[in-house]
């Protein structure tokens, strides 16, 4: 069975997280108004808003590469898991 396109894992989410707060430490501009400085905090803050400026790509077992559709996969992860990340 395939993971369904319109929805995240949680290695998923944690990479996507870590992956922009290593950006936003390195300088990258960051896409969210917020008072915080922290860049995992910033990095949750713009999960939250929907604004991951990342693609994810998923290469399954007999090699096909599939794109997922973030901005859909994301609000889907904060509908089934209110309070995270």
């Amino acid at each position: 069975m395939e993971w369904p396109e319109d929805r995240l894992t949680r290695f998923e989410v944690a990479r996507i997280i870590s992956t922009r707060a290593l950006q936003i430490a390195l300088g990258a501009p960051v896409l969210v108004k917020s008072d915080k400085t922290d860049a995992i905090e910033l990095a949750k803050e713009e999960f939250r808003k929907m604004r991951v400026p990342i693609t994810i790509r998923r290469v399954l077992p007999n090699g096909e590469v599939k794109l997922v559709a973030i901005r859909k996969a994301v609000e889907n992860w904060l509908k089934d898991h209110p309070g995270e990340p």
